[in-house]
Protein backbone atom coordinates (compact mmCIF):
# COMPACT_ATOMS: atom_id res chain seq x y z
CA UNK A 1 0.00 0.00 0.00
CA UNK A 2 2.81 2.38 0.96
CA UNK A 3 4.56 1.55 -2.27
CA UNK A 4 1.45 2.41 -4.29
CA UNK A 5 1.12 5.76 -2.48
CA UNK A 6 4.80 6.49 -3.08
CA UNK A 7 4.55 5.68 -6.78
CA UNK A 8 1.39 7.76 -7.09
CA UNK A 9 3.06 10.67 -5.30
CA UNK A 10 6.10 10.48 -7.56
CA UNK A 11 3.87 10.43 -10.64
CA UNK A 12 1.90 13.45 -9.45
CA UNK A 13 4.95 15.52 -8.57
CA UNK A 14 6.75 14.34 -11.71
CA UNK A 15 3.84 15.47 -13.84
CA UNK A 16 3.76 18.83 -12.07
CA UNK A 17 7.49 19.28 -12.67
CA UNK A 18 7.18 18.39 -16.35
CA UNK A 19 4.23 20.76 -16.68
CA UNK A 20 6.23 23.57 -15.11
CA UNK A 21 9.20 22.85 -17.38
CA UNK A 22 7.00 22.88 -20.47
CA UNK A 23 5.26 26.07 -19.38
CA UNK A 24 8.51 28.03 -19.27
CA UNK A 25 9.19 28.13 -23.02
CA UNK A 26 5.48 28.48 -23.69
CA UNK A 27 5.33 31.46 -21.34
CA UNK A 28 8.42 32.91 -22.99
CA UNK A 29 6.75 32.55 -26.38
CA UNK A 30 3.83 34.63 -25.05
CA UNK A 31 5.99 37.73 -24.75
CA UNK A 32 6.89 40.30 -27.40
CA UNK A 33 9.39 43.10 -27.78
CA UNK A 34 7.64 46.48 -27.79
CA UNK A 35 9.72 48.72 -30.04
CA UNK A 36 7.94 51.87 -28.85
CA UNK A 37 9.08 51.38 -25.23
CA UNK A 38 11.97 49.00 -26.06
CA UNK A 39 10.91 46.62 -23.34
CA UNK A 40 9.82 43.00 -23.14
CA UNK A 41 6.06 42.91 -22.57
CA UNK A 42 3.79 40.04 -21.61
CA UNK A 43 0.68 39.56 -23.69
CA UNK A 44 -2.43 40.98 -22.08
CA UNK A 45 -4.78 37.95 -22.26
CA UNK A 46 -7.71 40.30 -22.93
CA UNK A 47 -5.90 41.67 -25.98
CA UNK A 48 -4.20 38.46 -27.14
CA UNK A 49 -6.32 38.10 -30.29
CA UNK A 50 -5.45 41.63 -31.31
CA UNK A 51 -1.74 40.89 -30.97
CA UNK A 52 -2.13 37.77 -33.08
CA UNK A 53 -4.18 39.51 -35.74
CA UNK A 54 -2.53 38.98 -39.13
CA UNK A 55 -1.63 41.95 -41.33
CA UNK A 56 -3.99 43.06 -44.13
CA UNK A 57 -4.31 40.58 -47.00
CA UNK A 58 -2.54 42.88 -49.45
CA UNK A 59 0.68 42.10 -47.58
CA UNK A 60 0.39 38.36 -48.12
CA UNK A 61 3.07 36.79 -50.26
CA UNK A 62 2.05 36.45 -53.92
CA UNK A 63 3.38 36.28 -57.47
CA UNK A 64 2.82 39.55 -59.35
CA UNK A 65 3.42 41.14 -62.73
CA UNK A 66 6.25 43.65 -62.67
CA UNK A 67 8.17 45.73 -65.19
CA UNK A 68 11.79 46.44 -64.29
CA UNK A 69 15.24 46.60 -65.80
CA UNK A 70 16.66 44.85 -62.74
CA UNK A 71 17.90 41.31 -63.47
CA UNK A 72 16.35 38.09 -62.18
CA UNK A 73 17.33 37.48 -58.56
CA UNK A 74 17.32 41.16 -57.58
CA UNK A 75 15.46 42.32 -54.47
CA UNK A 76 13.56 45.62 -54.71
CA UNK A 77 12.26 47.24 -51.51
CA UNK A 78 9.66 49.99 -51.73
CA UNK A 79 9.69 51.56 -48.26
CA UNK A 80 6.68 53.80 -48.97
CA UNK A 81 4.41 51.02 -50.21
CA UNK A 82 5.79 48.50 -47.67
CA UNK A 83 6.49 45.89 -50.34
CA UNK A 84 9.57 43.80 -51.10
CA UNK A 85 9.86 42.25 -54.57
CA UNK A 86 12.09 39.33 -55.50
CA UNK A 87 12.45 39.32 -59.30
CA UNK A 88 11.80 35.76 -60.49
CA UNK A 89 11.63 36.17 -64.27
CA UNK A 90 10.80 38.49 -67.11
CA UNK A 91 7.91 40.66 -65.90
CA UNK A 92 7.41 38.47 -62.80
CA UNK A 93 8.27 38.81 -59.13
CA UNK A 94 7.33 37.44 -55.75
CA UNK A 95 5.92 40.24 -53.63
CA UNK A 96 6.11 40.27 -49.82
CA UNK A 97 4.74 42.69 -47.26
CA UNK A 98 7.28 44.36 -44.98
CA UNK A 99 7.45 46.68 -42.00
CA UNK A 100 9.97 49.52 -42.08
CA UNK A 101 11.89 50.45 -38.95
CA UNK A 102 13.41 53.80 -38.10
CA UNK A 103 16.82 52.76 -39.47
CA UNK A 104 15.17 52.16 -42.85
CA UNK A 105 13.36 55.49 -43.16
CA UNK A 106 16.20 57.45 -44.75
CA UNK A 107 17.76 54.55 -46.57
CA UNK A 108 18.03 54.65 -50.38
CA UNK A 109 20.28 53.03 -52.95
CA UNK A 110 21.82 49.74 -54.00
CA UNK A 111 23.57 47.26 -51.69
CA UNK A 112 24.24 43.52 -51.59
CA UNK A 113 23.58 40.63 -49.25
CA UNK A 114 26.98 39.60 -47.93
CA UNK A 115 25.96 37.43 -44.97
CA UNK A 116 22.95 35.33 -43.99
CA UNK A 117 21.98 33.84 -40.66
CA UNK A 118 19.29 31.45 -39.43
CA UNK A 119 17.76 32.41 -36.07
CA UNK A 120 20.22 35.30 -35.68
CA UNK A 121 21.37 36.73 -32.39
CA UNK A 122 20.56 40.36 -31.62
CA UNK A 123 23.18 42.85 -30.45
CA UNK A 124 21.70 46.23 -29.51
CA UNK A 125 23.92 49.12 -30.68
CA UNK A 126 25.93 50.77 -27.86
CA UNK A 127 24.06 54.06 -28.35
CA UNK A 128 20.73 52.27 -27.88
CA UNK A 129 21.93 50.55 -24.72
CA UNK A 130 23.24 53.87 -23.34
CA UNK A 131 20.00 55.66 -24.22
CA UNK A 132 17.85 53.02 -22.57
CA UNK A 133 20.10 52.82 -19.51
CA UNK A 134 19.28 56.48 -18.82
CA UNK A 135 15.63 55.46 -18.70
CA UNK A 136 16.39 52.66 -16.27
CA UNK A 137 16.03 49.96 -18.94
CA UNK A 138 18.90 47.52 -19.14
CA UNK A 139 19.19 45.89 -22.55
CA UNK A 140 21.27 42.74 -22.95
CA UNK A 141 24.68 43.04 -24.61
CA UNK A 142 23.53 40.25 -26.89
CA UNK A 143 20.51 37.98 -27.19
CA UNK A 144 20.61 34.51 -28.67
CA UNK A 145 18.37 33.66 -31.59
CA UNK A 146 14.95 32.18 -30.90
CA UNK A 147 11.22 32.82 -31.01
CA UNK A 148 11.53 35.85 -28.70
CA UNK A 149 14.37 37.48 -30.62
CA UNK A 150 13.41 40.77 -32.38
CA UNK A 151 15.24 39.65 -35.54
CA UNK A 152 12.98 36.65 -36.01
CA UNK A 153 13.77 33.46 -37.91
CA UNK A 154 16.25 34.77 -40.49
CA UNK A 155 18.46 37.77 -41.21
CA UNK A 156 20.22 38.94 -44.35
CA UNK A 157 23.00 41.48 -43.75
CA UNK A 158 23.45 44.25 -46.31
CA UNK A 159 26.82 45.64 -47.35
CA UNK A 160 28.00 48.48 -49.54
CA UNK A 161 31.16 47.04 -51.01
CA UNK A 162 33.06 45.65 -48.01
CA UNK A 163 31.34 47.95 -45.51
CA UNK A 164 28.50 46.72 -43.32
CA UNK A 165 25.66 49.21 -43.73
CA UNK A 166 24.10 47.97 -40.46
CA UNK A 167 20.86 47.50 -42.42
CA UNK A 168 19.21 44.09 -42.40
CA UNK A 169 16.29 42.27 -43.90
CA UNK A 170 15.00 40.18 -41.03
CA UNK A 171 12.02 38.37 -39.57
CA UNK A 172 9.85 39.47 -36.69
CA UNK A 173 7.90 37.98 -33.80
CA UNK A 174 5.38 40.80 -34.29
CA UNK A 175 3.57 39.92 -37.54
CA UNK A 176 0.91 42.58 -36.91
CA UNK A 177 3.59 45.24 -37.58
CA UNK A 178 3.86 44.33 -41.27
CA UNK A 179 2.76 47.29 -43.37
CA UNK A 180 3.70 49.80 -40.66
CA UNK A 181 6.49 52.23 -39.88
CA UNK A 182 8.13 51.21 -36.63
CA UNK A 183 10.29 53.02 -34.11
CA UNK A 184 13.17 50.58 -34.46
CA UNK A 185 14.59 47.93 -36.76
CA UNK A 186 15.26 47.84 -40.49
CA UNK A 187 13.20 45.86 -43.02
CA UNK A 188 11.10 43.25 -41.23
CA UNK A 189 9.09 40.41 -42.72
CA UNK A 190 6.78 37.75 -41.37
CA UNK A 191 8.89 34.78 -40.30
CA UNK A 192 7.33 32.47 -42.90
CA UNK A 193 8.13 35.05 -45.59
CA UNK A 194 11.68 35.77 -44.54
CA UNK A 195 12.34 32.02 -44.49
CA UNK A 196 10.95 31.80 -48.03
CA UNK A 197 13.08 34.71 -49.27
CA UNK A 198 16.12 33.39 -47.42
CA UNK A 199 15.87 30.13 -49.38
CA UNK A 200 15.86 32.06 -52.69
CA UNK A 201 18.27 34.96 -52.17
CA UNK A 202 21.94 34.01 -52.23
CA UNK A 203 24.97 35.78 -50.81
CA UNK A 204 25.82 38.43 -53.38
CA UNK A 205 22.17 39.21 -54.19
CA UNK A 206 21.63 42.82 -55.29
CA UNK A 207 19.17 44.80 -53.14
CA UNK A 208 17.69 48.04 -54.45
CA UNK A 209 16.03 50.18 -51.79
CA UNK A 210 13.59 52.91 -52.77
CA UNK A 211 13.62 55.39 -49.91
CA UNK A 212 10.64 57.37 -48.59
CA UNK A 213 9.26 59.89 -51.08
CA UNK A 214 11.37 58.54 -53.96
CA UNK A 215 9.96 57.89 -57.41
CA UNK A 216 9.54 54.12 -57.54
CA UNK A 217 8.61 54.14 -61.26
CA UNK A 218 12.29 54.65 -62.07
CA UNK A 219 12.98 51.23 -60.62
CA UNK A 220 9.83 49.22 -61.29
CA UNK A 221 6.21 49.35 -62.30
CA UNK A 222 3.73 46.80 -61.08
CA UNK A 223 1.28 45.41 -63.62
CA UNK A 224 -2.36 46.30 -63.12
CA UNK A 225 -4.91 43.59 -62.43
CA UNK A 226 -8.67 44.28 -62.22
CA UNK A 227 -8.97 41.65 -59.49
CA UNK A 228 -6.73 43.59 -57.11
CA UNK A 229 -9.59 45.91 -56.24
CA UNK A 230 -11.57 42.90 -55.11
CA UNK A 231 -8.83 41.01 -53.29
CA UNK A 232 -6.73 43.84 -51.89
CA UNK A 233 -3.73 43.32 -54.17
Amino acid sequence: MFRRITIATVLVFGTMMIASIVSVPQAAAERYYNYATRTWVDYDPAKRMRYRKPPPRRYNRRSVSISTHQPVGTIIIDTDKKFLFYVTGRNRATRYGVGVGREGFGWNGSVKIKRKQKWPSWTPPPEMRARERKKGIILPASMKGGVNNPLGARAMYLYKGSNDTMFRIHGTNQPWTIGLNMSSGCIRMMNKDVEHLYSKAKVGTKVVVIGPGRNSSRIYRQGSNPLTALFGG
